[in-house]
């Protein structure tokens, strides 16, 4: 090892090995005719033996080692017991805050590892190739700021490019990344660390990433043996918290049981109050108060900074895991895309509104859902996108929200020409607060930004006249009651079949507040859906003597967007469904039980 020569001795004492054959005479007089032709290694091998024993040992004292005199990186002790963790148990499951600095300690454990462990591979995963390159790019350039020796460590510079990273060490260790998606599909490694492991499912866990540890690694000298205590196919999990009752969730409690019975796997925690003991991160000061922030929602902050596993624990209103599943679109549409001409693509949309009045920001919102449908080319529905979701400033009159929804279905290609129309329909809640919105819609009116004629729609279901005869029949007046065991059951139905399908992460805005003026419209529709999420996992079903409806587990968390979705959800069951039913007849249909 380069570094080797700066070795001292009050970080390290050697003792003899108990087992070395001092007291018999032919070894000794073999040793001591071969001293003079042995050099400073060979004399010293049982020292570095051991040596090496306890640099992998303890990883933290071996980084005290070689950080230099003046300067570099001091670890706290919550971050050597987490360091020795990762060196000396098969599997390690963090869940950490942000701000812990666990994704720099995850790092140095890796590199540590590349070093003392010859033409051993490592991978680090995340949610893409792209997000875990960034990461380790900057985590790399902080660790050869810190520790400046382990520039003597590297075999060559090491690359670094938007999706791919390669970092090669003398002793033949190398570091890469992977992604947690098919992509990885085939890939091996000798150990694995899994970033952001929350948001796995259990499908794509057994299928790519567990057999990327299958082949141990062999050590480099002659026999090329298997090394039987070496902790080879090691995985580890680090992340923050989720919800409960997710796949990950259910990993951990195994592992909880596991680590009981002393089977070589530990599960570490710590809310934010640990690194803010040891002065990392933001202050007290400044973390409660994001806490006490009405725009901060209480879900995203449990799981951020306080390290709680949030959501239904019984009667949940959906499996979280299938929920997890189904974010698989790239980017949201804030639009409907134009094709060359400047024409309006051929898309087909539905809006879900669910309406709320209030100036208080701790109030339920008004949340405004924009469904995307995709047919095949026999006209069957196979995806519903959930491309946007719109959430209009507390305090908002019923006008200045009916202006908002209009300038919205004008942006997606909607048209008061119905043939020529993108948005097909508008599903408004009409129980109480929501009428008041229905009228104003039902009203001719002018941009008031613009002054351009935004027009006055009509009810496809009431009796109500608008300001226009003849205006397009465009609103769906939903009433609620009565049905809510139908909602539920199509909303259920969309999320179990895979057929609705919702945003990705995006980690570049993940923590940010959405009240940031600074936030684009493409990140709120991300952030959106994070909270659509947050909603979802804190509804339960509650049975009523004639029909089941959903409670929330804290009535803190308010569930506009999930009604929002669930109202254009069930919309397109009744309605868009029952009619290509009804046109496609297939004779097999018969012996199915829906």
């Amino acid at each position: 090892m380069a570094s080797g020569k700066n070795f001292r001795s009050d970080n390290f004492k050697y003792t003899k090995a108990s087992s070395r054959m001092d007291d018999n005479p032919a070894f000794n007089s073999s040793v001591q005719a071969n001293e003079n032709k042995m050099d400073s290694f060979e004399k010293n091998l049982d020292q570095w033996t051991e040596f090496v024993q306890w640099s992998r040992w303890f990883p933290d004292l071996w980084y005290d080692l070689i950080k230099p005199e003046k300067g570099g990186m001091r670890l706290d002790l919550d971050q050597r017991v987490f360091l020795r963790c990762m060196s000396r148990f098969v599997s390690t499951y963090g869940v950490f805050p942000r701000g812990f600095g666990k994704t720099m300690l995850e790092l140095m454990s890796i590199y540590h590892t590349c070093i003392w462990f010859p033409d051993i591979t490592i991978a680090m995963s995340a949610q893409t190739r792209e997000n875990a390159a960034s990461i380790s790019e900057e985590k790399h350039n902080e660790i050869m700021k810190w520790f400046p020796l382990m520039k003597n460590e590297l075999a060559k510079s090491p690359s670094f490019t938007k999706d791919s990273v390669e970092v090669i060490f003398s002793s033949g260790g190398t570091y890469t990344v992977l992604a947690n998606a098919q992509s990885t599909k085939g890939q091996r490694r000798r150990r694995l660390n899994v970033e952001e492991s929350a948001l796995l499912n259990n499908e794509l866990f057994k299928d790519v990433l567990e057999p990327v540890v299958n082949v141990p690694r062999r050590t480099i000298g002659a026999l090329a043996t298997i090394n039987p205590y070496e902790l080879n196919g090691m995985i580890n999990y680090l992340t923050t918290s989720g919800y409960r009752g997710s796949d990950e969730f259910n990993r951990i409690l195994n592992m909880l049981d596991e680590m009981a019975d002393l089977k070589g796997k530990i599960v570490l925690g710590a809310s934010w109050e640990l690194p803010c003991h040891f002065g990392r991160g933001e202050t007290r000061t400044q973390i409660l108060a994001k806490k006490k922030d009405p725009t901060t929602s209480s879900t995203a902050f449990a799981m951020n900074y306080e390290s709680r596993w949030v959501g239904a624990t019984d009667g949940a209103l959906i499996n979280i895991s299938k929920l997890l599943k189904i974010r698989t679109l790239n980017k949201p549409e804030l639009e409907c895309p134009r094709d060359k001409r400047g024409n309006f693509e051929l898309n087909e949309y539905i809006f879900g509104i669910d309406v709320a009045r209030s100036n208080s920001q701790s109030n339920n919102k008004t949340a405004i859902v924009v469904l995307k449908i995709v047919r095949s080319n026999s006209g069957v529905i196979r995806q519903i996108q959930l491309v946007n979701i719109v959430e209009p400033p507390n305090g908002l009159s019923f006008k200045e929200q009916s202006i908002l929804v209009k300038r919205m279905f004008y942006k997606y290609g909607g048209s008061l020409d119905l043939n020529k129309s993108r948005v097909k329909t508008i599903v408004v809640d009409g129980n109480v607060i929501g009428k008041g919105l229905i009228d104003r819609m039902l009203e001719d009116v002018t941009d008031p930004e613009t002054n351009e004629e935004l027009g006055c729609f009509d009810t496809v279901n009431t009796e109500q006249k608008p300001d226009v005869p003849n205006a397009p029949r465009i609103i769906y007046d939903l009433t609620a009651q009565g049905i809510n065991g139908d909602i539920i059951r199509a909303f259920i139905d969309y999320v179990e079949t895979g057929k609705l399908k919702m945003l990705k992460v995006f980690d570049d805005i993940k923590g940010k507040s959405t009240s940031s003026e600074s936030a684009t419209e493409e990140e709120q529709a991300y952030k959106h859906t994070q909270y659509l999420i947050d909603e979802v996992s804190n509804l339960k079903l509650k049975t009523t003597k004639t029909s089941i409806t959903v409670e929330q587990v804290q009535k803190k968390i308010d569930k506009d967007r999930y009604s929002a979705l669930a109202y254009a959800l069930y919309y397109i069951f009744m309605f868009l469904e029952k009619e290509e039913t009804e046109e496609q007849y297939d004779e097999d249909d018969e012996f199915v039980y829906y």
